[in-house]
């Protein structure tokens, strides 16, 4: 069966083609509501040679859903280092190939830039079609200043590395954005709360989706709320750039204290927020024992 014909990637619409150049195209998809597919993405899966999905059955959910038969390969962490120099064999014999994430924007947490460095290193044209972004759906969501602002993905899993992971990104002024699951939200905003103090935070999750989400605070006040009301699914953190003008005072200490003597005990969290406010580490644990 022929394919249809389709408006050219590189063109405006009115100009159709039955096939598309060779090349690589990065096809962002919805974060969730289906019906934020683009046009042009939805030409270039229907004619593509080869798509390659991180997970074959969600993109073939979305593909059922407008009726696209394609020819899907797997590319994933666990396959990358065996599959692209197969995919720049296509590419270097005239197919196009299409590159989809789960949801989103392809590059954004998921290894597609292995796949793009490789292909401008060979010469390969690579063609990015735009479209959702979960986290540039969160920052106009947010109200947070967008004027800067800086995508740092998923912190460290573990409470010492992500506690170095918050230092470095403390002194950013820019509005910065996370990737984060629910069951480790809590032990995130802990150490937000320790690490960087009381600034303006936003939690937004199931972003386009019906039962879509922001919850506005500070890091204390969204730990208590996720506390009440633990969040499901995948979550995109706010973190509001640095007051230039605030400084540690006793209250901004104690804030900090005692959303980090839970998750790491007096000495850990004393010796962490003495370091990051300047107070003299003696002093801060004397604080944290009145505390405890």
């Amino acid at each position: 069966m022929s394919k249809p014909p389709v408006r050219s990637p590189q063109h405006p619409i009115g100009e159709t083609q039955t096939s598309l150049a060779p090349a690589l195209y990065v096809v962002a998809t919805p974060i969730g509501n289906l019906r934020d597919i683009t046009l042009r993405a939805l030409d270039v899966l229907s004619t593509a040679d080869r798509i390659l999905a991180e997970d074959t059955r969600q993109t073939g959910k979305l593909l059922d859903a407008y009726d696209i038969s394609a020819r899907l390969t797997a590319y994933h962490d666990h396959n990358a280092a065996a599959r692209i120099p197969q995919v720049l064999g296509w590419l270097t014999e005239g197919q196009s190939v299409a590159l989809v994430s789960d949801a989103g924007t392809p590059l954004v947490s998921d290894p597609g830039f292995k796949l793009v460095r490789a292909a401008v290193a060979a010469g390969i044209d690579v063609i990015p079609l735009p479209g959702a972004s979960a986290p540039l759906a969160a920052l106009v969501k947010s109200g947070l200043p967008s004027g800067r602002f800086l995508f740092a993905g998923f912190l460290p899993p573990k409470p010492a590395a992500r506690t170095k992971a918050l230092r470095e990104l403390a002194d950013i002024r820019a509005t910065l954005i996370l990737f984060e699951t629910g069951p480790r939200i809590k032990a995130c905003l802990t150490d937000i709360a320790a690490t960087l103090g009381e600034r303006d935070l936003v939690l937004t999750r199931e972003l386009t989706k019906r039962y879509e989400e922001a919850r506005h605070g500070t890091a204390s006040e969204l730990l208590q709320s996720v506390t009440d009301d633990p969040p499901r699914g995948e979550i995109v953190l706010l973190i509001g750039p640095p007051d230039g003008n605030a400084e540690w005072d006793e209250a901004r200490v104690t804030t900090a204290l005692r959303g980090a003597i839970p998750e790491h005990g007096v000495k850990r969290a004393s010796a962490a927020i003495a370091e990051q406010s300047g107070w003299a580490k003696r002093d801060v644990y004397a604080l944290a024992l009145t505390l405890k």
